[in-house]
């Protein structure tokens, strides 16, 4: 008798049909900790709202502002009863008290180590200056907590296709350590570049719940 085939997660979802769900300003206030979500980061002015409309096909869903890192609150976006996607506030803001600041840095790291149905963070960073220490700090938490990460060089318009290309090969030779863990591609928001390769990464998170049943590694 043949061995039954491990669980697997729900089908790969249709980001055209995602709608917001809720906002959150403390964790205890994010939807039911349970299901598959993938969570996007990165600093105030990366593009993150920008790309997560450019997937999904709606300039209105994820709010963007003139004022990077404005909305400091975490925003879910439902894809189906079980998939979301999650819009972390922007990290380095520019007009925050310092003790706001070291509040949300308390709290994405929390976020990150902690939320049971995050099965992967999606790091965006400007491909004018990508791996700035509040990327690195985020990409160490991930990390530690064992959670693979995707990395976005946002706005790859902005650079000729030679220079962008030198970028992420210089991206791929710090993420070398990190290998099986982190990834990255090149991404334009603007020209509505790099969604295939980004569906691909999001599709395996957020349908495989093998993702965290490999050999526990133990303790870090």
């Amino acid at each position: 008798m043949s061995e039954p085939e491990p669980a697997r997660g729900p089908a790969p979802p249709d980001y055209r049909r995602a709608c917001f769900l809720t906002s959150a300003a403390k964790l205890h206030q994010c939807p039911a900790d349970e299901g598959w979500e993938v969570a996007f980061a990165g600093r105030s002015n990366a593009g993150k709202s920008s790309a997560i409309n450019s997937l999904t096909g709606n300039k209105k869903l994820a709010k963007t502002s003139r004022t990077p890192g404005r909305t400091q609150l975490i925003n879910f976006f439902e894809l189906s009863d079980s998939q979301r996607l999650v819009d972390l506030p922007g990290y380095g803001f520019a007009k925050v008290p310092l003790a706001v600041k070291r509040e949300w840095t308390k709290t994405l790291e929390h976020y990150l180590q902690r939320r049971e149905s995050l099965r992967g963070l999606v790091l965006l960073m400007d491909i004018r200056h990508p791996m700035q220490e509040f990327d690195t700090q985020m990409l160490d938490w991930s990390l530690a907590a064992g959670m693979p990460v995707h990395i976005l060089l946002t706005k790859a318009d902005k650079l000729k296709r030679g220079a962008a290309g030198n970028t992420l090969l210089a991206v791929r030779r710090e993420l070398e350590p990190y290998a099986e863990m982190a990834s990255v591609q090149l991404f334009s928001a603007l020209k509505h570049e790099g969604h295939a390769e980004l569906k691909a990464v999001l599709d395996a998170w957020l349908t495989d719940t093998s993702v965290y049943e490999e050999d526990d590694p133990g303790p870090l």
